[in-house]
């Protein structure tokens, strides 16, 4: 993933991005991505290595915007033909195409309850994300860092969804780079 991954508004049907509204966290999320992942699964299997609730749905207790982001690890990356048809049919479309990373979400109009992020098995994205999951859900005090950054984004940006987000990955590269933690180095 890296501090230099932007998001851009490729992900957004309205230029500039769309609104921020965070919800508390909601018990069904988890069994909402494992029943996404099964579907996930069905359809692209064998393609499929691992299938990971990440994003902040994925961290007990944590506030969200209430859409699921589930990784998707391949063999392949490149191989798209092994598992785009897959995603397809689950009514999910390509909206952006990186060297490490694909994104897949539901079409305009259609409700908007999962983001798909498919990278390849191994990789630099799918090390970084996990990792930063694992040390969201094992600190509550980084955890509380993290909820307070995402209000204070979702109140500056309530009506400018990039932005938000862009704002968050200064959080998330700290955390994968610990240079923050180890500086104690406040980020908002």
């Amino acid at each position: 993933m890296g501090e230099n991954w932007i998001m851009t508004n490729e992900w957004f049907d309205k230029p500039g991005g769309e609104p921020v509204e965070l919800k508390e966290a909601d018990p069904l999320w988890p069994l909402v991505a494992a029943e996404w992942s099964n579907r996930i699964q069905s359809a692209i299997v064998p393609t499929v290595a691992r299938i990971e609730h990440v994003g902040s749905t994925s961290i007990p207790g944590l506030i969200a915007k209430p859409v699921l982001d589930l990784q998707v690890s391949v063999p392949d990356i490149n191989d798209e033909s092994a598992y785009r048809p897959g995603l397809e049919s689950l009514g999910l479309v390509l909206r952006q195409r990186e060297p490490d990373h694909r994104f897949f979400r539901p079409r305009a109009g259609e409700p908007r309850v999962v983001h798909i992020h498919v990278c390849e098995e191994g990789s630099a994205w799918e090390h970084d994300v996990l990792r930063f999951r694992e040390k969201l859900r094992a600190d509550p005090n980084l955890a509380a860092e993290y909820a307070t950054l995402k209000s204070g984004l979702a109140d500056r940006y309530s009506t400018d969804r990039l932005s938000y987000n862009n704002g968050k990955r200064k959080m998330s590269s700290c955390v994968e780079s610990l240079s923050c933690l180890q500086r104690n180095t406040r980020l908002f």
